[in-house]
């Protein structure tokens, strides 16, 4: 959830680089950046919703390890999207050629790329509008399959391009289709 949001605009137009190091000076702070320049303030995430990221994202590293078809990253990776915003998912893959095409210094900072796959997970001071429009986002900026899981209503919304928000409820398993080959996660984790 957006704790804070504010315009530096009227002083300054933060350059990628400025905002990089903003972000660097303030490490305590997680910082997200949207399409018209606004800084956003993002809470952290508590107990529980924590540890479903942390059990989330040892399963996409496992499948990963062993697939070796290409990058996990978790809920604190900034990526640089087409459109200008800096935004930090859940979780966050993207194939191996892909990931480097990239130069060392795009991989080392904010990288501008948008995976392939993006994962956000409901926190309780999440709002379902944001993290809606959140994942539209991703996917008009090249994401190929989304996934919102609401811990509390036991609601999946897959997003996928080119095609209509599919919406599910208590699944016990998610596929990651053609995006993330043989992988499936399990929701007995996040439930």
């Amino acid at each position: 959830m957006v704790l804070s949001a504010f315009n530096l605009k009227p002083v300054i137009d933060l350059t990628d680089e400025q905002f990089y190091q903003l972000c660097r000076a303030n490490p305590d702070v997680k910082f997200e950046r949207d399409v018209t320049g606004k800084i956003l303030i993002m809470s952290p995430s508590g107990g529980i919703t924590g540890n479903r990221n942390f059990e989330i994202g040892a399963d996409f590293g496992i499948w990963n390890r062993q697939a070796q078809l290409g990058v996990c990253f978790d809920s604190s990776t900034g990526f640089k999207l087409p459109n200008g915003a800096t935004r930090s998912p859940d979780v966050a893959w993207i194939e191996q050629s892909r990931w480097d095409a990239l130069t060392p210094e795009q991989q080392e900072k904010f990288s501008p790329i948008a995976p392939d796959f993006v994962l956000e997970l409901m926190s309780p001071s999440d709002t379902l509008e944001e993290t809606q429009a959140k994942l539209r986002e991703y996917i008009e900026n090249g994401v190929r399959l989304g996934w919102l899981v609401d811990r509390k209503t036991h609601l999946v919304e897959i997003y996928r391009s080119d095609q209509s928000v599919e919406v599910l409820e208590n699944l016990i398993a998610l596929s990651g289709e053609d995006v993330l080959p043989q992988f499936v996660l399990n929701l007995a984790i996040v439930w």
